[in-house]
């Protein structure tokens, strides 16, 4: 295994029940009885014939519509049963699962469950006909559409190999670590320098952003997480427990817990406002590569080159699940999808895997690049269109369509390992990291879709 600063990874119906309760007063006189019910019964006759003409009415001009519609209708529905040509069918989770909030960020938009009727006796009108055949071509044109991403900028002051790089939450910045033992701080937009913050004792492995992009903690050879304030650009709280060199590091999405992953083959949980730890656990039984918790920050994901990942509830600790590929081969990075319903591994065979953990199945393999000796980030790209970005040993950055899984992009530039690679939150940027010969941080821009 390489220097372990090289290892890192990345992070109703409601029912409306409704009522109507009517209070009927009772005469007091018989006769008076007798004219009401009389009154009552004509009334009821009257709606009654009323009601049957208006049926009688409703049911000829619906015969009218779909004879004059009739064409329309026939083209929608050829369209709705035409397959898609990226089918999801291998992403669908099973029916005794939820459906994830935002599953269709990974499935096809033309899927042909999909049917834009929303009542399914509802007849289609020719402007619905035409909007559902434009979006159709829409969706397909996007699905289609191929990343064209050109190097901008090349950001050079890091002195040894460039281990991890983040943008943060809000956009505004890019920070970047190295085993040269520090954190610098790029605007992320022009690449310009900012700030360089040092405190580690020994190389750096990771680094993550809280929530508010205001501080970001760092995983140091040194056994130590320290916690930055980019304000004051001074250390906050050094958090110390692991024996060994820590690879990895996370916040939760609310930012006060984070997770760290260590040789010493343990994951530690940390309160980040008492600076200590809460929850030890012995994950692994080789040093641990990657740690990142869920949307919702109520599981952690770990992988090792034990050839394990792991899926732990963060409350008790416990161990959910475990994943293993059949050929058992180490896992050097691995992390939940956006919408938290799927993992994406990186294992040292030339190989990323997207898995759905609820069933255990690896739902898509990605290949053509070259990892087999280090711990290489990977991450999915949702602004532009829906992708898997990859850095590689042979020096290059790979895109692929996630559902097809064809390389639809090879980004050359570096010229050493991409060990690293993250992409913006909101714009169609990619930042990358190389190792020895090269130790410079390089930002992409998708050309086919300028920023505004």
């Amino acid at each position: 295994m390489e220097a372990p600063s090289l290892v890192s990874a990345d992070k109703s119906m409601e029912e409306t029940v409704t009522q109507q309760v009517s209070e009927r007063s009772e005469p007091s006189e018989k006769t008076e009885e007798i004219e009401e019910a009389k009154e009552t019964e004509e009334t009821e006759e009257a709606e009654e014939a009323e009601e049957a003409d208006l049926k009688d009415t409703q049911a000829a001009e619906k015969r009218s519509r779909e004879e004059e519609q009739d064409v329309p209708s026939k083209q929608l529905k050829t369209e709705d049963a035409s397959p898609s040509t990226h089918s999801p069918s291998t992403n669908t989770l099973p029916p005794s699962l939820p459906s994830p909030p935002a599953v269709h960020a990974f499935t096809s938009p033309a899927t042909p469950n999909a049917t834009p009727n929303a009542t399914p006796n509802a007849t289609p009108t020719p402007t619905a006909t035409a909007a559902t055949a434009a979006a159709a071509a829409a969706a397909a044109k996007a699905e289609h559409r191929k990343p064209q991403y050109e190097l901008k900028y090349s950001l050079v002051g890091h002195r040894m190999s460039v281990s991890s790089v983040k943008f943060s939450p809000d956009g505004k910045w890019l920070a970047s670590c190295s085993a040269d033992k520090t954190v610098k701080i790029w605007h992320a937009l022009d690449g310009k320098y900012e700030a360089t913050l040092e405190g580690h004792t020994q190389g750096i492995s990771d680094i993550a952003w809280a929530s508010d992009s205001q501080n970001l903690c760092s995983a140091s050879d040194d056994k130590t997480i320290r916690i930055w304030n980019l304000s004051t650009r001074e250390t906050a709280k050094v958090l110390k427990g692991h024996s060994n060199y820590v690879f990895c590091v996370n916040y939760n999405p609310q930012s006060n817990l984070i997770v760290s992953g260590s040789f010493d083959e343990s994951i530690k949980i940390w309160d980040v406002k008492k600076g200590k730890c809460m929850k030890t656990l012995p994950a692994h039984s080789d040093p641990v590569s990657a740690v990142h918790f869920n949307r919702d920050g109520t599981m952690i994901v770990s992988c090792s080159h034990d050839g394990l990942i792991r899926i732990w509830d963060t409350a008790s600790g416990q161990c959910l699940k475990t994943l293993v590929d059949d050929d058992n081969p180490p896992v050097s990075f691995v992390k939940f999808s956006p919408n938290g319903k799927y993992i994406l591994a990186s294992t040292l065979d030339n190989t990323l895997r997207l898995w759905n953990y609820h069933t255990g199945k690896c739902l898509k393999t990605y290949r053509g690049h070259e990892n087999n000796k280090y711990c290489v980030f990977a991450s999915f790209s949702v602004t532009g269109g829906k992708w898997i970005v990859s850095g590689s040993e042979d020096h290059s950055i790979y895109i692929w369509n996630l559902q097809t899984k064809e390389i639809v992009q090879k980004l050359e530039g570096h010229s050493d390992v991409v060990l690293c690679v993250a992409c913006h939150p909101t714009m169609n940027i990619i930042a990358s990291g190389s190792i020895d010969k090269d130790k410079s941080v390089k930002l992409w821009f998708d050309k086919s879709q300028p920023l505004l």
